[in-house]
């Protein structure tokens, strides 16, 4: 048997995809922005 694609871990999850991932670039803030703008329950991982 192979192994499934996604193997989830909780902290890589957060360090790649979190808020403070987002926070930390410009490019990120803007994301959280767009996604707050189109009203989105989670803006973050």
């Amino acid at each position: 048997m192979s192994k499934k694609t996604y193997q989830p871990k909780k902290r890589y999850r957060a360090r790649v995809h979190g808020f403070f991932a987002r926070m930390s670039t410009r490019q990120g803030r803007a994301v959280l922005k767009r996604r707050k703008l189109k009203g989105r329950k989670k803006i973050s991982a």
